[in-house]
């Protein structure tokens, strides 16, 4: 994965950043985040991907349900932030997967491997979100609050 800081005034930050093959979207993004300090950021992005694994948050078991998608999609929307949590970065992404025929896929998603590319904007806000754990669903949900 290649980046470029394309846009900087008063602590707002914008990154292109651009996959190659074979790439995982969710742990190099991460890695971005951790090597630039990003705490309160957004992201959009488009590609596609040659397979993936997306989530279904299922609120009986507390989980989320893996979906493993094993086949070329298009990336038709792909949408996150990245904050901080008690564990350090996190970065929530939910994706739509588009199929040859047309139909969607979509979810939570928890990996994904870019084939051929995969072109994300990174949005850093200079004040930081942060996450803290839910004690019913166990899930690091948004805290807004003020400092």
């Amino acid at each position: 994965m290649e980046s470029k800081l394309i846009f900087e005034r008063e602590g707002l930050k914008t990154y292109a950043l651009v996959y190659e093959k074979g790439d995982e979207f969710m742990s190099d993004l991460q890695r971005f985040a951790e090597q630039h300090a990003l705490a309160a950021s957004h992201f959009t992005a488009i590609g596609a991907f040659s397979n993936a694994v997306v989530g279904f948050f299922d609120r009986k078991k507390m989980d989320y349900l893996k979906i493993p998608i094993k086949e070329q999609v298009e990336v038709l929307s792909l949408t996150g932030n990245i904050t901080l949590s008690e564990e350090g970065y996190k970065v929530h992404a939910h994706a739509v997967l588009g199929k040859p025929d047309a139909s969607a896929l979509g979810g939570h998603v928890l990996e994904a491997h870019v084939w051929p590319t995969l072109e994300v904007i990174v949005e850093e806000s200079p004040n930081h979100l942060r996450r803290q754990t839910d004690p019913e669903t166990g899930l690091p949900l948004l805290e807004l609050r003020n400092e």
